[in-house]
């Protein structure tokens, strides 16, 4: 069957639980660095690390009368612990908890992408290897330009992916910072030591010079990113809804048992997992641009940044993370369909050899212009007449003038295209 979200890990990540977990994580670190400086009994923090426990909907139901999340929060885990919990949040504000936390929430997500990248590489290099000598017709413009392969297709998607792997690990260490530095970022009621120990624990950098917050720039940097990985996917699937149709059928999306494509219309099969994908990479651009607009923030914060995250990052992360789970299954069961790629590339007859004709008159000390003006009249005229090119210029006067019989069916060598495969191979696989 055609698999719906099938990895639960993303959105657990950004649950209302992980959150406050890993809230409830620097608040004890907290705590437990000041202990190491003698600001706190180390006995107090032993009880809040073996009381304290999180209750998601006591919180919501703190949050509905004091409509603050963190106060709520605290109020929350205070319940748990009992007198020693007023060694939590000493010296903090609100943005030290839910920064440090979202920023080991990115972390995490950061690297969940990285694992779904790495098998949708492998997918995409199984094809490059099988397809490498499969030819069909390359376009440009949507019209019939020079032959290449299907693998050589393919080896193109592994390449722009690997650079997306790259992005998203350049991408993690973008956003793996803390701040624990309070109200504006002074570190007024805290030591940056205590900073130092929150974030190294929760293989976090301590961001250099905060605000109230972390810099929305790093956040910017996560969803500009994953809308180019949505990109990347999107140049996929929009190739393959180009394959599936009826007039070139060279590819098709897996059709499953049952499986139905028209309400009306029995007989279809359409590509639905990959318009799905351009769609989905249409959201990821938008929460880029929302990414973008979180940047400028009044003085040292305002709270017009907040309501936008609580959308667009988990929203983002979890989008990108199933748009690689469903391409990752579409090029998995993908059809491939060699024998229509060679018809599709015969459709043209042979003009689609112009270009080595060309190279072949200009070899013989013609100028540029006049072999291109040479060489496109009997494209022209064997289109016209529904005659190979070959066999037209075999009967050309001018043509023979400068290549002999021989010399023009070399140029009609379908293997010639080919004969830089490997090399080209060995840049994206190093075979």
């Amino acid at each position: 069957m055609i698999p719906r979200y099938t990895r639960p890990e993303m959105a657990a990540i950004w649950s209302d639980e992980n959150r406050f977990r890993k809230m409830l994580e620097v608040e004890i670190l907290s705590a437990e660095a000041m202990s190491k400086m003698g600001l706190v009994p180390k006995s107090a923090v032993a009880k809040i690390r073996k009381r304290a426990k999180i209750n998601p909907k006591r919180i919501l139901e703190i949050e509905a009368t004091v409509k603050h999340d963190v106060i709520a929060f605290l109020t929350q885990v205070n319940e748990t612990i009992g007198p020693e919990s007023r060694y939590l949040h000493k010296g903090m504000t609100s943005s030290d908890v839910l920064d440090t936390a979202l920023g080991a929430q990115l972390k995490e997500s950061c690297k969940m992408l990285e694992a779904g990248i790495d098998n949708l590489l492998k997918t995409i290099r199984a094809l490059v290897i099988k397809y490498k000598k499969t030819p069909m017709m390359g376009r440009t413009h949507g019209v019939h330009a020079e032959p290449m392969t299907f693998g050589l297709k393919a080896a193109s998607w592994y390449s722009e992916i690997k650079r997306a792997s790259a992005l998203i690990k350049a991408t993690e260490e973008v956003v793996s910072f803390g701040k624990v530095s309070g109200a504006v970022g002074s570190f007024a009621h805290l030591d940056p030591k205590v900073e130092e120990y929150i974030c190294k624990h929760m293989g976090l950098k301590p961001e250099p010079v905060s605000t109230q917050v972390v810099p929305r720039d790093r956040h910017a940097t996560y969803l500009c990113r994953l809308a180019i990985v949505g990109a990347s996917l999107e140049r996929i699937a929009t190739e393959i809804r180009h394959l599936q149709k009826t007039e070139v059928l060279e590819a098709e999306e897996p059709f499953t048992k049952g499986q139905k494509g028209s309400s009306a219309m029995p007989h279809k099969r359409n590509p639905i997992l990959s318009e799905n994908i351009c769609g989905m990479a249409r959201l990821l651009r938008s929460y880029a641009m929302a990414g973008l607009e979180n940047i400028a923030l009044w003085h040292e914060r305002d709270i017009s940044h907040s309501s936008v995250e609580r959308v667009v990052l988990p929203d983002a992360s979890i989008i990108l993370d199933f748009m690689l789970v469903r391409i990752n299954y579409l090029l998995s069961g993908l059809q491939v369909y060699p024998e229509n790629m060679m018809k599709n590339l015969k459709k043209s007859q042979d003009i689609i050899f112009s270009g080595t004709v060309l190279l072949a008159l200009v070899e013989k000390g013609l100028t540029r212009e006049a072999g291109y003006a040479l060489v496109q009249k009997a494209a022209f005229s064997a289109r016209e007449k529904n005659v190979s090119l070959e066999d037209y210029m075999k009967s050309d006067s001018e043509i023979l003038k400068l290549l002999n019989r021989a010399e023009i069916t070399k140029c009609f060598d379908l293997s010639g295209h080919f004969k830089n495969i490997d090399k080209i191979y060995k840049r994206v696989l190093w075979l």
